[in-house]
């Protein structure tokens, strides 16, 4: 009997060696993951699944996102938790500088009411009118100082602190924190502005395009819980 001949360069009949499992087999070029750059994968790795950044995992309420990977979103409950933190602080600081204010117009009442026991139009009324409405005039001044005060801490304390550090005392304080969609990263001076006035300018219409702002992320059908403030800034909220 006869057998056929070994495979050799000679043999028309001979087959290509085989490629070890698992390796690319030569000639085809080897895929990379989808969405990322010839070279490999980000810092975050792979997600799972192979979604690229950016991707909601279906209603677990993770997102994909480039250097960081698979991240939770921050959900309604925490947001508004984190708001009522920072309402308490900033509320504070207020209240304390509208007693402050208070009390300087109850002082200024009670010298107005000392002038009335005196002779109207003598040296002494005199004297004390002038004083009570130089009192009156320095306590508006410090009303002033301290309303654009108050106004500059609000800028600030939202602006910068998202803008810098990712979140206010509320959302740090709850392990929240705003970055970039894209790329993870902090907003930065720019995105947390953008961010910041949105709902600044819906307040003009007494306050209800304020409230309709931060009540946004319901209405978001992408599924990332994004209002209209973050859609503008490009950012997200997430659990650390």
């Amino acid at each position: 009997m006869s057998y056929p001949p070994p495979p050799g360069p000679n043999n028309p009949y001979g087959q290509q060696p085989q490629q070890p499992y698992g390796q690319p087999q030569q000639g085809y070029p080897q895929q990379q993951p989808y969405g990322y750059p010839q070279g490999g994968m980000p810092p975050g790795g792979m997600p799972p699944g192979g979604m690229p950044p950016g991707t909601v995992q279906a209603n677990n309420g993770f997102i994909n996102i480039a250097y960081l990977g698979p991240v939770q979103l921050a959900t309604m409950g925490q947001r508004f938790l984190a708001r009522l933190i920072d309402g308490l602080i900033t509320g504070a600081i207020i209240g304390i500088a509208m007693a402050v204010g208070l009390a300087g117009a109850l002082g200024i009442a009670e010298e107005a009411d000392d002038c009335s026991s005196k002779t109207y139009g003598t040296p002494e009324y005199n004297n004390c009118i002038n004083d009570a409405t130089d009192a009156g005039m320095g306590a508006l001044g410090t009303m002033l100082v301290m309303m654009a005060a108050i106004g500059v801490f609000m800028l600030l304390y939202e602006w910068l602190m998202i803008a810098l550090m990712g979140g206010t005392f509320g959302k740090l304080a709850l392990g929240l924190r705003v970055v970039r969609e894209t790329d993870g990263q902090l907003p930065g001076v720019g995105g947390g502005f953008i961010r910041y006035i949105i709902p600044i300018v819906g307040a003009f219409l007494c306050y209800i395009g304020a409230v309709l702002v931060y009540l946004s992320p319901f209405f978001d059908n992408s599924g990332k819980l994004q209002g209209w403030h973050d859609r503008a800034a490009g950012t997200v909220v997430i659990k650390k």
